[in-house]
């Protein structure tokens, strides 16, 4: 008899606040809708993670479908002890027509409309947090008008 595998756990590692600024539509492409979404700070807090998003990355969105975006966000933090941490977060998020239609106006949207989940992968080149170079995260986001929550999980 051959037993069911036991999936992975989670453990909580911290919640990103990302603040954003206002979007650059490039338009219908061949790939897609196409949205550059500017960020501007933020903060990271949570029992693993503390300190603040740094200002200059970005979020580039595909809007696929009227319910479908896949989002590509990279920027940086830097943690309490002056550590920098690259992330390059990939999500995916769908929901009605009518929901990702506020949040493209920047409307305010319930979370509980919108499935967006996401696989932030988190490098950095400082020996005390050598830990995340070797840590799958996954996460839960959260789309409000002027920031993008992030909760982050570690599978471990």
């Amino acid at each position: 008899m051959t037993q069911e595998p036991q999936a992975p756990a989670l453990q909580y590692a911290g919640t990103l606040s990302v603040l954003i600024a206002e979007p650059i539509d490039v338009g219908p492409t061949p790939e897609g809708h196409r949205r550059i979404i500017p960020i501007t700070g933020g903060t990271v807090s949570g029992p693993r993670l503390k300190g603040r998003v740094l200002p200059g990355g970005a979020d580039f969105q595909i809007l696929h479908t009227p319910e479908l975006s896949q989002l590509d966000a990279r920027y940086a933090l830097e943690l309490d002890d002056g550590a920098i941490v690259s992330v390059d977060n990939a999500a995916i998020r769908s929901g009605s027509a009518d929901a990702l239609g506020r949040i493209a106006r920047g409307e305010a949207v319930d979370p509980q409309e919108i499935y967006f989940r996401c696989a932030p992968r988190l490098r950095t080149s400082a020996p005390q947090w050598d830990w995340v170079n070797r840590t799958l995260f996954v996460g839960t986001g959260e789309r409000y008008p002027d920031r993008v929550v992030v909760h982050v999980f570690a599978v471990v």
